[in-house]
């Protein structure tokens, strides 16, 4: 009987890095690899969208989680995986990042005694105010096989203790992501249908709670996006936290009379990445936004005062900004309008990130025999 893989997906991002992953692992016939999709983020109609964007199967394993706050959400998912675990007996259990469903599955599986393997393992903001960092450092204590991205990643493993031997920098997986798909996005109907010109328009996106639980953070921002709305039109994918935070008070009458301010519903990935792909620049707090700007060329103002990836800053198109409504302006007057900028790809982001991190799930499950 072959031994299983479990790979763990819950939210958004992780969908990006482990399609490639399973893709290059489909030939692996000596294994069975199963996708598990907690629930952790949940909308029909968007996880269809991404599943079929992305070419990724239907899950094989649903938790169903659901909604809860960080301590909910996590023991349900610790309580709901441990059956599966528990069930399949797995060989090794495969997490990506660092949602609530990366550490809540890790903790899993080490007190199961499964070994468990950590795409993106080693990146650090160093600040542990954001929940992220917290359960980036908890995953790469209980980790045995670190997947990961870049050369600071490595760095901060080696300061931690953590021995070289079980780390292997396979480059970063959600850029497989951009290169395979990007030719299929460029030909969508996203900005036909937004009626927008390429080059001719900012993208936004906002969801942390640093930014949008302060009103008078989110206030500070909307007075640079307002300034940015007057030269240009920004397209602002409403995040569903970001939507509810703003209720109907004050800050969304704001945000519904902002100039030049273009709100839509949360996009499927190939819409997204074809907004990302002609937009002059992107405003965002998002991580994984930073990497895939980087390989697009696109100028990334990120709106936080720090990153867990700062090779996007230096071997990338990606400015940190903070919250300051003047360091966001002159951050804005410095790249707008756009000229051309060259794609600065770092080490490995080159589109095969997914079989060099198969090779090392290959190679460590074959050293213990399994």
């Amino acid at each position: 009987m072959p031994s299983t893989v479990l790979h763990v997906v819950g939210a958004r991002p992780n969908f990006m890095k482990m399609a490639p992953l399973l893709r290059a692992l489909a030939s692996d016939a000596g294994r069975e690899h199963l996708l598990v999709h907690t629930g952790q983020h949940y909308d029909e109609h968007l996880n269809d969208a991404i599943f079929r964007d992305l070419g990724l199967r239907a899950p094989d394993i649903h938790l169903g989680v659901g909604s809860g706050s960080h301590a909910e959400q996590t023991a349900k998912i610790m309580v709901s995986f441990e059956r599966v675990v528990a069930e399949r007996r797995p060989a090794m259990v495969v997490v990506a990042g660092d949602v609530n469903s990366t550490i809540a599955c890790a903790i899993v599986a080490a007190k199961a005694g499964v070994a468990v393997a950590h795409v993106e393992a080693g990146l650090r903001s160093f600040d542990r105010s954001m929940p992220e960092e917290i359960n980036r450092i908890v995953t790469d204590r209980l980790t045995d096989l670190y997947l990961t991205p870049s050369p600071d990643a490595d760095e901060n493993l080696a300061r931690e203790g953590v021995d070289p031997a079980g780390v292997v920098r396979v480059g970063n997986l959600m850029v497989d992501s951009v290169f395979s798909n990007l030719e299929r996005a460029r030909k969508g109907p996203a900005l036909e249908r937004l009626g927008l010109q390429r080059h001719g328009y900012a993208l936004l996106t906002l969801h942390r709670p640093s930014n949008v639980d302060d009103p008078a953070v989110f206030a500070r921002l909307l007075d640079a996006i307002e300034h940015l709305g007057r030269r240009m039109t920004v397209v602002f994918p409403v995040h569903p936290r970001t939507r509810a935070r703003m209720g109907e008070g004050p800050l969304a009458a704001r945000v519904a009379a902002a100039p030049g301010l273009k709100l839509t519903e949360p996009l499927g990935y190939l819409e997204f990445l074809q907004l990302q792909d002609a937009s002059a620049m992107v405003l965002t707090d998002s991580g994984g936004i930073q990497e895939e700007t980087t390989v697009l060329g696109v100028p990334c103002l990120t709106l936080r005062e720090n990153t867990e990836r700062p090779i996007t800053i230096t071997e990338g198109t990606n400015t940190l900004v903070g919250t300051s409504p003047e360091r966001i302006v002159a951050a804005i007057d410095a790249v707008a309008p756009r000229g051309t900028v060259a794609p600065r790809i770092p080490d490995l982001w080159d589109g095969h990130a997914g079989p060099r991190a198969a090779a090392a799930i290959d190679a460590f499950l074959a050293r213990r025999g399994v």
